[in-house]
């Protein structure tokens, strides 16, 4: 792989794309897209491929911005990163993410008005996160929190109805945790967010079991497998509270938006649709061996 081609690969960040797609898994199940007999008992899967298309492309479009936005205090911080190392200009950085986002918000627009309106919206706010509310302690991370929310509301517009709109609050808390802890990745010392932050990933557990309706067991093992995931790490960057295990809590919590996201879709669909869902995990994990998650 060329250099030029990896560093423009790292840009959009791989390993954390099928997250987003896992957003929209869980958005389609509550939106009642896969009915009780399975996951292959629809008639069309366009509407779905176009949102998950959508969402990877806004995705892939924020963290480009969010590159080109840091650049200067990438340039002291983080030097080897693909634009403060010189392998990738600001201005084709630029280029390509508002490009990247134009096209997830016209994609969206295909599938229904409402579905291109959330875009609109979502694209504003990752906008706002990347050129300014990052910078603040509490916006930051509200902010972030909110992109995720309308990121599953994208999922859920796919027939234009919005409906199980209490289950926004579950990404909105889950990554305003996730990038609380973030805030440490450089110069560690965080040990207080992260103690926020693991209250927090409680409060999205119990969301998830009161929300779902009546499919507690079928839910279970993907919460414990979800819970796993993310205090381990996190537990471990409290005890030690160093950038490196930090970095690692963050990683662990990026990933494990998959596991969330097919215990919100099993509550509301099948096990085999959860089942499906954290197939996209090790692909992450794979792609996070090659390209950086944060």
């Amino acid at each position: 792989m060329g250099q030029k081609l990896r560093a423009y690969l790292q840009l959009c960040r791989p390993a954390n794309l099928p997250t987003a797609a896992a957003d929209i898994l869980a958005g389609l199940a509550l939106a009642g897209f896969f009915d009780e007999g399975g996951v292959y008992d629809f008639s069309n899967m366009v509407p779905a491929i176009k949102l998950i298309s959508a969402s990877v492309l806004l995705y892939a479009g924020g963290v480009v911005l969010n590159d080109f936005f840091d650049a200067d205090l990438d340039r002291v911080e983080r030097p080897e990163r693909p634009i403060p190392s010189g392998v990738v200009s600001g201005k084709n950085a630029f280029l390509l993410g508002a490009l990247l986002l134009l096209l997830g918000v016209m994609v969206s627009f295909t599938v229904h008005l409402r579905s291109g309106l959330v875009a609109v919206v979502l694209t504003l706010c990752i906008l706002a996160y990347d050129s300014y509310s990052k910078k603040h302690k509490v916006l930051g991370p509200l902010n972030m929190g909110v992109c995720r929310a309308l990121n599953l509301l994208l999922g859920i517009s796919v027939f234009g109805q919005f409906t199980h709109l209490e289950y926004l609050v579950i990404p909105l808390l889950f990554i305003s945790a996730v990038t609380l802890v973030s805030r440490g990745e450089v110069h560690g010392k965080n040990q207080n967010p992260i103690l926020l932050a693991g209250f927090l990933y409680v409060l999205v557990i119990c969301c998830v079991i009161f929300f779902q309706e009546s499919k507690y067991m079928a839910t279970l093992p993907f919460v414990v497998l979800f819970a796993l995931m993310v205090f381990m790490p996190l537990f471990k960057a409290y005890k030690a509270n160093t950038p490196e295990n930090i970095m690692k809590a963050v990683k662990a919590g990026v990933l494990s938006i998959i596991l969330l996201n097919a215990a919100i879709a099993v509550g509301h669909s099948n096990v085999l649709l959860g089942i499906l869902m954290l197939l996209l995990l090790p692909l992450s994990i794979l792609l996070s061996k090659i390209f950086s998650v944060t």
